[in-house]
């Protein structure tokens, strides 16, 4: 019998924000080898997810530069789609350029603490 992993874990692996898939993905536990299979062939509905949105904060903070906790700090509660992010990103308010500007120096620093420990 294969292990089973929950929606929650597979929306996460494959970078979709749960609420937003069909049904039956919300509801069935998939095996890793589903999992795969939806990787190499993915489905139009999974596609268009990945393309469009809504997005889960993951990706939401990727495609706007900055932190998870960024997010939260600017408001941002509900999953953005792409054309919204777009909106934010061709018009940054000032909370996204300064979370932007946190998030530039927090991974410079993490940088240099990580080429220092390699001496």
């Amino acid at each position: 019998m294969s292990q089973t992993m929950k929606p929650v874990t597979a929306a996460a692996k494959l970078g979709i924000y749960l609420p937003a898939a069909p049904e039956e993905f919300q509801t069935t536990p998939l095996t890793r080898a589903e999992l795969d299979a939806l990787r190499a062939d993915p489905p139009a509905w999974l596609t268009e997810l990945r393309r469009n949105g809504p997005f889960p904060k993951e990706v939401m903070a990727q495609k706007l530069g900055i932190s998870r906790s960024g997010l939260v700090r600017g408001g941002i509660t509900e999953a953005l789609t792409a054309d919204q992010i777009g909106e934010l990103i061709a018009d940054p308010p000032e909370w996204l350029v300064r979370e932007r500007e946190t998030h530039r120096k927090v991974l410079e620093e993490e940088a240099r603490l990580k080429s220092e420990q390699s001496r």
